[in-house]
């Protein structure tokens, strides 16, 4: 169950760092109150998941889920580049992250 909270987690850390941009520097209502709301559910979520999963663990993973998640949006939503090497990194963050849910 703490693997589910944290993944979550992840989905909604990843929900908040794509609503910044919509926020357009918290001047829009609406984006602003669920991008603090998708922060708030998201550490919840973490602090959850940390009771039975080591921390640094639970925290690396979390970041990891979050920045595979923002960086592919990013080229979805907003046309970031694709280059070999962005691919390549995010292929190493879901390596890290599948090596640390196996060693916990």
């Amino acid at each position: 169950m703490s693997w589910i909270l944290l993944a979550l987690a992840g989905l909604f850390e990843i929900g908040w760092a794509i609503g910044l941009k919509y926020t357009e520097g918290f001047t829009k209502p609406l984006p602003t109150v669920l991008t603090v709301a998708a922060m708030v559910v998201s550490i919840v979520l973490l602090g959850l998941a940390v009771r039975n999963l080591p921390m640094g663990t639970a925290y690396a993973v979390w970041t990891g889920i979050g920045t595979v998640g923002t960086v592919i949006l990013g080229i979805v939503l907003f046309a970031e580049p694709v280059t070999a090497i962005r691919l390549g990194c995010i292929a190493l963050i879901v390596t890290g992250i599948m090596g640390l849910k196996f060693a916990a």
